[in-house]
């Protein structure tokens, strides 16, 4: 297969790491964006050997976020699949949750992802193949109290999944969002510390008291199973599939 390229915002740790050295196994050229870039002794210790590019890039500012999409295309003459995975979260009640806090939360899950989708349709259309995978939440589809801007930020984000998929849909490009329930990466535990602080409990007591009775798989998922979903939805079999947000959570969203 002639080597398609993929750029993977907050590609340098977490969900983002586990989507890299599984698109570089299977053969893609990966370029990272994100705000700490890696080395390139990094990077090859980091995708398991495979070749991998990285770019320091606040994907908050488009001229960065254009330089470096016009950077790739010149290098490798394509640019086939998005995924949008950049993200950080905040746990607070809305009257204690800081407007700033809100306001660049938005920048970075809702913005940022229109910003980059901007940049890559003009070549995908060229090329009439594109694959954009916006890495949404089931928060994007219910709500979780303290998560004022993530929820916010989630359910933007599929909204722009919808109207981009319906704007592309005889271009060969297919847009989605992938939902995932609790992910077990350093942004989860991190949250089931706020929580805890929140409610004056530990971290085991929120999963055992809080998580797992909404998960009936009782555990976490790992971030594999995500990359792999992805992976699936950046090929040519999935063709068919474009504006959903497809959920993979345990079981959370069947009750």
């Amino acid at each position: 297969m002639e080597s398609k390229v993929v750029i993977i915002t907050g590609g340098a740790g977490g969900l983002g790491k586990s989507m890299v050295q599984c698109f570089a196994a299977n053969g893609y050229r990966v370029i990272v964006l994100d705000i700490q870039p890696l080395t390139i002794e990094q990077t090859t210790e980091y995708a398991n050997g495979y070749a991998v590019s990285s770019f320091a890039c606040d994907v908050t500012r488009e001229a960065q976020v254009e330089n470096i999409v016009d950077t790739v295309v010149q290098q490798f003459g394509r640019m086939d699949v998005l995924v949008n995975n950049a993200g950080t979260q905040h746990v607070a009640p809305v009257e204690l949750f800081p407007t700033e806090k809100f306001q660049s939360m938005l920048d970075l899950m809702l913005v940022a992802p229109f910003i980059a989708i901007k940049h890559v349709l003009p070549v995908m259309k060229r090329q009439q193949f594109g694959r954009i995978i916006n890495m949404a939440s089931v928060n994007g589809l219910i709500g979780f109290a303290g998560k004022a801007a993530y929820n916010s930020a989630k359910h933007g984000l599929i909204g722009l999944t919808k109207v981009t998929a319906l704007e592309t849909a005889t271009d060969g490009i297919t847009v989605n969002a992938v939902c995932p329930g609790y992910v077990d990466t350093d942004l989860v535990q991190n949250q089931l510390a706020e929580i805890a602080g929140m409610r004056g409990i530990t971290e085991e007591e929120v999963l055992e008291q809080i998580i797992f009775p909404l998960v009936p798989q009782k555990r976490l998922l790992q971030p594999n199973e995500i990359a792999n979903l992805v992976l699936f939805l950046s090929g040519e079999k999935a063709g068919g599939i474009t504006g959903q947000a497809i959920v993979i959570d345990g079981g959370y969203t069947t009750q």
